[in-house]
């Protein structure tokens, strides 16, 4: 399946990116984890992430929605700086309350589906609606609904989530995530913890999405999906985007020798 979204993408150039980065760094203690990370991700657009486990993607992704604080550099979401306001040059954080403002136009995906377990399906994608955004029970019920119905789980709404299969329950997280109306969607390894058998039916869900316009970042092991969905590629290694591109540019003619060998270990 190829995905073609000219439709919802043709005047995305109008707008500023989704996300920009600008020389981001993070360290855990001595450890230094992104080392200056540049890069934008426009509306409407799926970015994919590949490379070795501890090159620092998932952290760049925690730090999209300032789960984990950077230590230099700046990031905006849409056109918003993420977890900081400007004044004089100078930076300032936001309050817990603001920051958490911001991350309500962000949704996420883990690897692990961190799902409610004493709730349902349906109960599990109302709760943030209701209890963060303070909406209406009945309005945020039918949107509920339509998302279930959206993931292919119409008939598991009453469902706990030690009745679903993994990748059930990974949908249900997907579907979650969209309860809050998000601008853009961050997916960790969202298949990682899987059973093979079950990959198909959430990558299904999420190529969807893109159909939708959704503006993504997928960091992911999953390389037909990058090949067939995303709109740019980028791998990562050693804290640095080493190569982006096109996904088939990149897939089929890497140009950094460390992409070459990288991939010749994956396809």
């Amino acid at each position: 399946m190829t995905v073609d979204k000219t439709t919802v993408t043709d005047s995305k150039a109008e707008r500023p990116p989704m996300v920009k980065a600008e020389q981001v760094h993070k360290s855990f203690g001595h450890l230094e984890v992104l080392k200056g990370i540049d890069l934008e991700v426009q509306p409407g657009e799926v970015m994919c992430m590949i490379g070795p486990s501890g090159s620092g993607k998932s952290t760049f992704l925690r730090c999209i929605n300032h789960l984990e604080k950077i230590d230099a550099g700046r990031l905006w979401v849409d056109g918003h700086l993420v977890g900081y306001r400007e004044k004089g040059g100078k930076l300032y954080e936001l309050r817990d309350r603001e920051v958490a403002a911001q991350r309500r136009d962000i949704g996420m995906v883990f690897q692990r589906f961190n799902l409610f377990p004493h709730m349902t399906a349906l109960e599990n994608v109302m709760e943030a609606p209701v209890r963060v955004k303070k909406e209406p029970k009945d309005a945020v019920r039918e949107r509920a609904r339509a998302l279930l119905e959206r993931v292919g789980l119409a008939d598991k709404m009453h469902s706990y989530p030690a009745q679903l299969s993994g990748g059930q329950q990974q949908r249900v997280a997907i579907a979650r995530a969209l309860a809050m109306q998000p601008k853009l969607m961050l997916f960790d390894e969202p298949t990682s913890a899987l059973d093979p058998e079950l990959v198909g039916e959430v990558l299904e869900v999420m190529k969807r999405l893109a159909l939708d316009g959704m503006t993504m970042i997928v960091v992911t092991h999953e390389i037909g999906f990058a090949r067939e969905v995303g709109d740019s590629l980028v791998f990562m290694d050693g804290g640095v985007v080493v190569e982006s591109g096109p996904p088939r540019e990149v897939l089929a003619n890497p140009q950094h020798p460390r992409t070459r060998d990288f991939l010749s270990k994956v396809l």
